[in-house]
């Protein structure tokens, strides 16, 4: 089924917000606002429920990038706005899609970074705010070029801080503060509903 423009439009803006006000205005990770604003990440929508075509979405979308040079194309956010409201079994789906990269040999030449409304990490409590930092409007299977990546970390001064310094301050900033920034999804309305 192919939504309507409009769920579309707002999708891509709630995501975009996202990234320039959680991602970049909260300096989560400090490689985002290059792209950004080179226009090299690209924004790719699966509307499936299943996780098999959700797979081949992600199969598709792994080919886009490595299609398109990384002056053009450097990164792709694949958005899944319809399917694994439950964060655990978002989780099965990232660990069938890290299998997926390896059957594709495309381990080392991609990674797979995921990002859901209820990201949580099994080493922190419940509530804290670390889960945060993978926390989006919507899940997102996001590929990255293992190369920019490398690049990227190694002008990077003390990139194996970046964690730590990021739970730091979403600790500091509080579920008020990330509520401020006004980065989730739109509560569905009647017209979304099937």
């Amino acid at each position: 089924m192919t939504p309507q423009t409009g769920l579309t439009s707002e999708v891509l803006q709630t995501t975009e917000r996202w990234l320039e006000r959680a991602v970049i205005g909260l300096n989560l990770c400090p490689f985002a606002k290059a792209v950004h604003v080179k226009g090299q990440i690209h924004y790719a929508l699966s509307w499936s429920q299943d996780t098999a075509d959700v797979l081949d979405d992600l199969a598709d979308a792994m080919h886009e990038l490595l299609a398109h040079s990384p002056e053009k194309r450097d990164t792709t956010l694949l958005i899944v706005p319809d399917a694994f409201p439950d964060f655990w079994d978002f989780h099965g789906l990232v660990q069938r899609a890290e299998r997926l990269l390896r059957a594709l040999r495309l381990d080392g030449v991609l990674q797979i970074a995921s990002f859901h409304p209820q990201f949580e990490f099994a080493d922190a409590p419940a509530g804290d705010m670390a889960h945060y930092t993978n926390r989006a409007p919507y899940p997102i299977l996001h590929l990255l070029r293992e190369d920019s990546m490398d690049r990227a970390v190694a002008a990077y001064p003390d990139a194996g801080l970046i964690y730590e310094r990021n739970i730091a301050r979403l600790r500091e900033l509080g579920t008020v503060g990330w509520h401020v920034l006004d980065v989730a999804a739109p509560p569905p309305t009647e017209q979304d509903a099937p």
